[in-house]
């Protein structure tokens, strides 16, 4: 999972405030049940000091309707300067949470996060095809649906009828959903290359959607997945489509997370790109090699051991040691600070633009609940076969 959205919060000092929310409404009338779960959030932010008219800017935001149906939560974090960072969650959080302190409180929002897929869904009948986005939490979003319609009007076979009249009528049918195909491809193409998007569900008319698979160019390709039941006309079973639409969803989350843990496992195994344990992750962070962070579903929890862990920050989010001499040996000595764990190593992560996947405990062999694959190595680059340069001699651990 990329860190992208949480950059905004790059350069910026704190205090911070952090809030997590189940947005969800009821119906209609479900505005007096957000405002309900605000008010004791925010009486809870008063009593840690946040300034009355950033609370004042929150409530404003979180009052403001979300257009999002079914249960979903919505995180909310702040510096002095206003809101940095207003997002949908595709789930609400198992409890409303609101902290304001010296640094933001990232974990849980990266979390919440990684459950989002970004998806096109695209409906193809004979005519053309309705596009339909998701939205930053995984949802479809009715304000993002485009409709784009085939040139050739010749859709419908004739039934009944011989001759050469008759055969070129079907001709033509069958020429028209090859070029309504093309015209359709061509329009996904360009958005695929624009939007990027991690998956692409394809589903509609059983004979047009072949001929737009076809039609496809191959970087869309390899993005499709084909999801029966689904139709541009009236009467589909949309709750059967819809379950087999979040079951696609979840078999791409679990592939995309598997992949990356692959990778962890293979380069671990050989002692290459891939390293465990705190003080050779901080190491590897500093010197901007890490393609994604990968940490324990555990370490999220407020009680993890990593969050009981302190590690030396600067400024700068690749200023990262694992006491304050190693932070003084980079030459840093103005803004230098002692900061959590678990947030420090997504910090410095999200700095180098690298990703992160939470793996489920016991999937994977992490030492202190955090590691890394790496862009690149080198005989420097710390190995859990050998004592490295964090100078721990009791981390030493043998993967097999």
């Amino acid at each position: 999972m990329k860190l992208d959205w949480l950059k905004p919060l790059l350069g910026r000092t704190g205090p911070f405030t952090t809030v997590y929310l189940d947005a969800t409404r009821a119906d209609a009338a479900g505005e007096t049940e957000v405002l309900d779960r605000w008010k004791g959030l925010r009486r809870e932010l008063d009593r840690q000091g946040a300034p009355a008219a950033l609370l004042d800017e929150i409530e404003e935001r979180v009052t403001t309707q979300t257009r999002v149906p079914g249960p979903h939560g919505r995180v909310l974090i702040a510096d002095s300067q206003g809101v940095a960072i207003d997002r949908v969650l595709a789930d609400p959080p198992a409890s409303n949470v609101a902290v304001h302190g010296p640094v933001p409180s990232l974990l849980p929002a990266a979390r919440a996060a990684d459950e989002a897929v970004s998806y096109l869904l695209v409906q193809v009948d004979r005519q053309g095809a309705d596009l339909w986005w998701s939205d930053e939490a995984g949802r479809l979003d009715a304000r993002q649906h485009e409709v784009v319609e085939g040139d050739h009007d010749v859709i419908r076979k004739v039934r009944s009828g011989d001759g050469w009249a008759h055969r070129r009528m079907q001709m033509r049918a069958e020429d028209s959903w090859e070029r309504n195909a093309e015209t359709v491809a061509a329009e996904i193409d360009r958005q695929v290359v624009e939007r990027c998007p991690e998956l692409v569900i394809l589903t509609g008319d059983v004979r047009e959607v072949p001929l737009l698979h076809e039609a496809l160019g191959h970087r869309t390709k390899e993005l499709v997945v084909d999801v029966p039941g689904g139709s541009r006309a009236e009467g589909v079973k949309q709750d059967a489509f819809d379950e087999r639409v979040h079951a696609t969803l979840e078999a791409f989350r679990a592939r995309r997370r598997e992949e990356v843990l692959d990778r962890f496992r293979q380069e671990q195994g050989r002692a290459g790109a891939a390293v465990t344990q705190l003080g050779d992750v901080v190491a590897v962070l500093q010197r901007g090699q890490v393609s994604e962070l990968v940490l324990l579903e555990s370490v999220s929890t407020p009680a993890s051991a990593l969050a009981e862990r302190t590690v030396w920050v600067g400024p700068d989010p690749l200023q990262i040691a694992v006491d304050r001499a190693g932070l003084e040996a980079m030459g840093v000595d103005e803004g230098a600070r002692e900061l959590r764990a678990d947030i420090a190593v997504v910090r410095a992560a999200l700095g180098q633009d690298a990703g992160l996947t939470f793996a489920v405990d016991g999937s994977v062999d992490l030492i202190d609940g955090v590691g890394a694959v790496l862009r690149w190595h080198d005989p420097s680059t710390p190995s859990e076969s050998l004592l490295t340069q964090s100078g721990d001699r009791t981390r030493v651990h043998d993967v097999v």
